[in-house]
């Protein structure tokens, strides 16, 4: 026992003293940003457009934030009304469509597929890594995929329940202009489309307040795309668990014939929940098609710029009014 005791002691001496070590140059860069520039909002802008020169491409992007009398002002207008390639953002709006139905009773989240071999896609996700097929699964469990892992065999199970036409005529209904899958012979299939950076700050904004789906159907995306198991190389990466679990974002990348594409959107809460901050960056024409990882060089500057949005999250409006979205603190579970 006490040898057990000794080596998981010496483990989370270990642990704690590595993420020591590299919480402080993300405590010093935090510091060194404010003093740079002491306004929050001018900060966020010097910092973005710093980043964007650092990483190159074509970026357009949309960064929304709540000031100190808690309204939501624009902090970054970078071309948002391009209409561009969304990838596994797009998934969101998916996501959306789907949980439309639920909300009607078209669906239910207990409602159960099969998972037939013949629709399993590489790439992301954990469906393709079974090796075997067939499970029946509920719409609750492959949306966790889709949403956590951005797992690509879910837009297929997705739109078995809601098909391209039907997707779209969803999205035009909630006020989406350009916001759309890409129908394919299949009418139960599509390509992931495109959107504007302004319709997914919109789509994130009106998630995070609670309208733009019933309040139990935005919480359960919200509890998805904010669970610490999710996407963590970019805007969260300098981050703690538990600032993790203030950030709700979801990643895409793919290449195209001007380049690599990485994007990455979501949302930046307040400790009491309240939604405070929203970002959509959509970059092409990047250089490294085939670097996935945390290195990428749009993938780096969305750490950073991460950052520095969240140390300049203003305090939470003290609004009873303000919509909220509050979830338990991660706590490890040992098995048992």
């Amino acid at each position: 026992m006490s040898n057990e005791w000794t080596r998981r002691g010496a483990l989370g001496l270990g642990v704690g003293a590595a993420a020591f070590a590299l919480a402080k140059p993300a405590a010093a860069f935090a510091e060194e940003s404010k003093e740079d520039e002491p306004n929050p909002f001018e900060r966020i802008r010097k910092h973005y457009e710093m980043r964007k020169a650092q990483a190159g491409g074509q970026w357009h992007s949309h960064i929304a934030m709540v000031d100190s009398t808690g309204q939501l002002q624009t902090v970054v207008d970078d071309t948002a009304d391009t209409v561009t390639n969304g990838y596994s953002v797009q998934k969101v709006a998916v996501a959306m469509a789907v949980m439309y139905k639920v909300d009607r009773g078209l669906l239910s989240l207990g409602q159960k597929l099969d998972l037939q071999a013949s629709i399993i896609l590489g790439g992301s996700g954990i469906y393709h890594l079974h090796g075997v097929w067939g499970d029946d699964i509920t719409i609750a469990n492959f949306l966790t995929a889709m949403l956590l892992v951005s797992d690509n065999t879910v837009v297929r199970m997705c739109g078995r329940v809601v098909p391209a036409l039907e997707l779209n005529e969803i999205l035009a209904a909630k006020g989406f202009v350009y916001t759309r899958v890409i129908p394919v012979a299949n009418p139960n299939r599509f390509f992931l489309g495109v959107t504007t950076p302004r319709e997914t700050h919109d789509l994130l904004w009106r998630l995070a307040n609670k309208t733009l789906l019933s309040p139990a159907s935005c919480d359960f995306l919200l509890r998805i795309l904010r669970w610490v198991n999710g996407y963590h190389d970019g805007i969260r990466r300098e981050m703690s668990s538990n600032e993790r679990s203030r950030v709700a974002t979801k990643y895409g990348a793919d290449f195209n014939t001007l380049g690599a594409t990485r994007n990455e959107a979501g949302i930046m809460f307040g400790a009491n929940g309240s939604p405070l901050l929203t970002y959509a960056l959509f970059a092409n024409a990047l250089p490294e098609l085939d670097n996935y990882g945390a290195t990428h060089p749009a993938v780096q500057a969305h750490a950073k710029l991460g950052r520095v949005m969240f140390d300049a999250l203003p305090e939470p409006p003290d609004d009873e009014r303000v919509a909220r979205t509050v979830f338990p603190k991660f706590q490890p579970v040992n098995g048992g």
